[in-house]
């Protein structure tokens, strides 16, 4: 689902040609947070790559055509593989489209979304409705928990609608999620075993995305939240038909019961994909509120309080989907840079330094 964004984005960024300066291959001047930068993919769309509990393997989902799948599967690699010419491991089924896979504590499951339960074939993705972009909501998404082989070993949702974009707590004992079973696209938690299902957001609007603080007490989503009688038409009206429209959304924070929520940023157009810094008390997202034209898309650091908003990278096209690696040390994100032109979203992962 995240995913998708990307392909939002290369429509107008296909044809750019950066004219930012680098410090080294990858890396562009002002980057100051990156010692080193690597690429680990090289063609197809890769996003949403995610830590394993012991640093030492990553999750993420690709539509790398060379790697023999039709739409979005999942994939797994040691932290310092690198496929130039090589294939990853696909963990999916292979049916279906998948999205949102994170690792279990045990290191050797993990949880994704898939629509293979309607279909085995990639269902269509609509971007655009009446001239605006649109993302699909499938209502054929279910969470599933499958081992490292691709063996299905536990279905954790099988309510009607959307239940996807699950991520899980660090102390390993949650898991929050978005669905529409109450009608809206709201934030849930339920047990790592899909027990004791409890919903935390209530306002009208999407809420997804979600991930947890280092200690667990926290909770940071992208939301896009219609307010006036025009805009709550519109929404309603698309998510009626298994759409939302993803180009204004702002960042909330709340804690992990949904306690004490608050609108976190104010910056315009679209601000998602965050995630915790490890001392937990700055954000990191990406964001377009700078562009004028959509893109860029940049990697944004910002305090627990909405103070001290400042940019991390400085590219012209896209990066997005950051995720620290739990000791800290290193950070995963996807960008457009390095792709010679071409449409290709790929996986990067640098060493991550204050």
């Amino acid at each position: 689902m995240r995913q998708l964004f990307i392909l939002l984005v290369i429509i107008f960024s296909f044809s750019c040609k950066s004219e930012v300066k680098k410090k080294s291959n990858l890396i562009f001047e002002d980057e100051t947070n990156f010692k080193s930068l690597r690429q680990v993919t090289f063609g197809g769309d890769n996003a949403e790559a995610y830590w394993s509990f012991d640093d030492k393997k990553l999750i993420f989902q690709s539509n790398n055509t060379n790697w023999g799948v039709e739409c979005d599967q999942m994939f797994i690699m040691y932290f310092d593989d690198t496929f130039d010419k090589s294939q990853p491991k696909m963990v999916s089924t292979g049916n279906g489209r998948t999205t949102c896979s994170y690792f279990l504590p045990d290191n050797e499951h993990f949880i994704y979304a898939s629509t293979h339960l309607k279909d085995d074939n990639c269902p269509e993705v609509p971007l655009r409705k009446e001239g605006k972009y649109v993302w699909p909501i499938y209502d054929s998404f279910d969470i599933f928990i499958s081992d490292l082989e691709g063996n299905i070993t536990g279905q954790l949702t099988n309510e009607k609608g959307y239940d996807a974009e699950a991520t899980i707590s660090p102390h390993g004992d949650k898991i929050v999620f978005t669905s529409t079973r109450n009608g809206d696209l709201d934030l849930y938690t339920m047990n790592i075993d899909g027990s004791n299902v409890k919903q935390i957001t209530f306002d009208l609007g999407y809420d997804g995305g979600a991930f947890f603080s280092p200690d667990g007490s926290k909770l940071i989503f992208r939301s896009s939240r219609p307010k006036t009688e025009k805009e709550i038409k519109e929404y309603k009206g698309l998510l009626d038909q298994g759409l939302v429209q993803p180009t204004n959304m702002e960042l909330y924070i709340c804690d992990s019961d949904g306690k004490n929520l608050r609108q976190l940023t104010d910056l315009g157009n679209a601000n998602w994909s965050p995630v915790f810094h490890p001392s937990g008390e700055k954000i990191l997202f990406s964001s377009n509120f700078e562009a004028e034209r959509g893109f860029p898309f940049n990697l944004y650091m910002i305090d627990l309080d909405g103070k001290n908003l400042t940019r991390v990278t400085h590219g012209e096209t896209f990066d997005a989907f950051p995720v620290f690696s739990r000791d800290g040390k290193k950070l995963a994100f996807s960008s457009n840079r390095n792709n010679n032109g071409t449409r290709d979203t790929n996986l990067f992962i640098a060493e991550w330094k204050d």
